[in-house]
């Protein structure tokens, strides 16, 4: 019988570049031997005469030393050989291996001569299917583990609707609705982005897809984790985020410590640590204010930089407050078209209805002991400094 064997040097060969590949692309040995080994049959499959043998019980092996590789058809023995395709003779059976009995299941080597040559060529694209799919894998359990984190990368490509970030092993998406409106980006820029998704790629001949985003609240968030290492350490927490990307982020900040200002931590020395995080949102303007669990105080902080003289809160469920604020501060308080105390709201949860000394002094119903809204606390006049910090002292 012909063992159609590779020649020694050529067997070696096949090992030594499986072991290559393996090496540089970290890969299993054991997942290429496998794929070569389905990729024969496969085209052992194809290539078989009409009825020779039964398609299903086909078994192709590969020597993990020598590389050589051998096709068997796993044949039933029986006593009378009715279907040559999945049976076989008991003396047949005997001479593969001795002491086989009637409905053994016998391995017949049907590697058949000049095979290899047409099986090598067949199985290369499933083989280097099978890389490439290992290899995404590894691209996807990398990544999926950076999602809702902060990755650097470069502009690789800018379109009308969406830029293409270069992330070291894969591409990351920046749609148009991740993007900050009126950022321009340019090819070869260094960015960071946040991880919004990671998406397995159903589409065989592309990587796994990376959505990234520049305007995600998140984003601020891990920034100024990267620069407060009381963030990091769980001393200084990050209460709530509100954000208008590229106009303004507001940011209530909370400490455990007493002895540590949570403001302060997050602004730095001389404000370096914030102005760092500013830099990286291209001037982005950012409120960092102190958390409260008292609803009053915490709204009358999230209005910062206007002064707050008094808050009403209902005394239902509907989170609904009325704030009286200096006639001189009232445009502050609502801010640019409605920005602050937009922001404010989405801070605190509250809804909140800004109204000036002289309007509150018009409306007899704010002190009406019927009126929903019932005076829970009186804001200091005076500005306490350690309540918020803003990048600027402009009305946004």
């Amino acid at each position: 019988m012909k063992t159609n064997r590779a020649p020694k040097e050529q067997r070696n060969e096949i090992i030594e570049a499986i072991h290559s590949l393996c090496k540089e692309k970290g890969l299993s040995e054991d997942m290429l031997f496998q794929a070569i080994e389905d990729a024969v049959k496969i085209a052992y499959r194809k290539n078989l005469p009409k009825d020779a043998v039964e398609p299903s019980n086909v078994v192709v092996t590969m020597d993990r030393e020598t590389g050589a590789i051998r096709v068997y058809a796993r044949m039933i023995v029986a006593e009378e050989v009715v279907s040559p395709a999945s049976q076989i003779s008991l003396e047949e059976a005997r001479a593969i291996r001795p002491g086989a009995e009637l409905d053994d299941i016998v391995d017949k080597d049907v590697t058949p001569s000049g095979f290899l040559r047409v099986a090598a060529q067949s199985a290369k694209t499933v083989i280097i299917q099978r890389i490439r799919n290992a290899e995404h894998g590894k691209v996807y359990d990398h990544y999926v583990e950076k999602s809702e984190e902060i990755l650097t990368g470069v502009v690789k490509r800018v379109s009308e609707h969406s830029v293409i970030v270069d992330l070291d092993h894969t591409e990351g998406i920046l749609e148009e609705d991740e993007m900050v409106p009126g950022e321009v980006l340019t090819e070869g820029e260094h960015i960071k982005v946040y991880v919004v998704e990671v998406l397995r790629n159903t589409t065989s001949q592309r990587i796994p897809q990376v959505r990234v985003s520049r305007r995600h609240p998140s984003l601020v968030k891990r920034l100024f984790e990267m620069e407060v290492p009381e963030i990091v350490t769980g001393v200084v927490t990050i209460k709530a985020i509100a954000r208008k990307a590229g106009v303004r982020t507001k940011m209530a900040v909370y400490s455990n410590d007493p002895m540590i200002d949570p403001v302060g931590a997050c602004v730095g020395q001389r404000g370096g640590r914030v102005e760092r995080v500013v830099a990286e949102l291209r001037g982005e303007k950012v409120d960092i204010i102190k958390w409260s669990e008292d609803p009053v105080e915490f709204v009358a902080n999230a209005l910062n930089p206007a002064h707050v003289i008094t808050v009403y809160t209902s005394d239902d469920r509907e989170r609904e407050c009325r704030v009286v604020v200096p006639d001189n501060q009232l445009s502050l308080a609502i801010g640019k078209e409605g920005l602050n105390s937009m922001l404010a709201h989405q801070l605190t949860g509250w809804r909140i209805d800004i109204k000036s000394q002289s309007q509150a002094a018009m409306m007899e119903d704010m002190i009406d002991e019927s009126d929903p809204m019932v005076r829970t606390g009186s804001m200091r006049m005076e500005r306490d400094d350690t309540v918020g910090y803003q990048t600027d002292d402009t009305s946004l």
